[in-house]
């Protein structure tokens, strides 16, 4: 199956997960097909804001696996990649039209590198067998930069309008920039500007495009964020009037988001 592959990046508090969760929605409202939801960050919550149960992660299968190496405790007789898939399709959360992976902890102390090249493989195959797959990655970009992916379509980088956030921003760029030299490519990558209050100061974004990032839209305050999260909503469930949600509508269809 042909796939569409989107990733949000950015710095922690940026608002990725806020930008991964209504991305999906657009997806489910606009476009037809499965969709399979990738949390790549420890800390991002998307399955909260999904409304979805997480029981498992991925970090969670390669400890167990490693724990289980370590200790001689582990089936020779059934090939690891099997075992990584099984488990995985264990960890897989379902639901009508999305299904969500996390990824879960990074990695502690101990040799990862085998399981980490079966993970990717298993991962890769799982995402084949969806139509969209969308992935609010870490700060670090680990996923992308470790090639856990192998393409992506849409890459948005967020950045809220400070200083800080448009160094982290150029930094993502730049790590594509290298990545595309070892396989990994973004075909389209789009810059996102959260938490804004009022027009962007035109100096913000020259200095942003001098640095090879052209602003595609922006994520106003919207106060109903803050009371889903107080209140433990999942912000996928935010009315159709919402600010964000608008917002993400106006970005998806600017960055030419359709069915593959």
């Amino acid at each position: 199956m042909a796939s569409t592959t989107i990733a949000v990046a950015g710095k922690g508090g940026t608002g990725k997960t806020t930008l991964a969760t209504l991305l999906i929605r657009f997806l489910e409202e606009h476009t037809e097909g499965t969709i399979l939801a990738i949390d790549g960050d420890p800390s991002s919550n998307l399955n909260l804001a999904l409304g979805m149960e997480l029981e498992s992660t991925v970090g969670d299968i390669r400890e167990e696996a490693l724990l289980q190496s370590q200790s001689g405790t582990y089936n020779p007789g059934i090939p690891k990649h099997d075992y990584f898939a099984y488990q995985i399709e264990e960890a897989l959360v379902e639901g009508e039209r999305v299904d969500l992976i996390a990824m879960g902890r990074p990695e502690g102390p101990g040799c990862y590198c085998a399981a980490n090249n079966i993970l990717r493989n298993v991962i890769d195959r799982l995402g084949d067998q969806y139509n969209f797959v969308v992935i609010d990655n870490e700060a670090g970009m680990e996923h992308v930069s470790r090639q856990t992916t192998r393409h992506i379509d849409h890459l948005f980088i967020v950045s809220d309008p400070t200083q800080r956030g448009l160094t982290a921003a150029v930094g993502i760029r730049q790590l594509v920039d290298e990545l595309s030299a070892h396989g990994t490519r973004a075909s389209h990558i789009h810059f996102i500007v959260s938490r804004v209050r009022e027009e962007l100061p035109a100096t913000f974004v020259e200095r942003a495009q001098t640095q090879g990032l052209v602003l595609t839209g922006t994520l106003p305050e919207d106060p109903l964020i803050g009371e889903y999260d107080l209140e433990g909503r999942p912000l996928i469930d935010l009315p159709s009037d919402s600010r964000a949600v608008q917002a993400v509508e106006e970005i998806a269809n600017k960055a030419g988001i359709t069915s593959p």
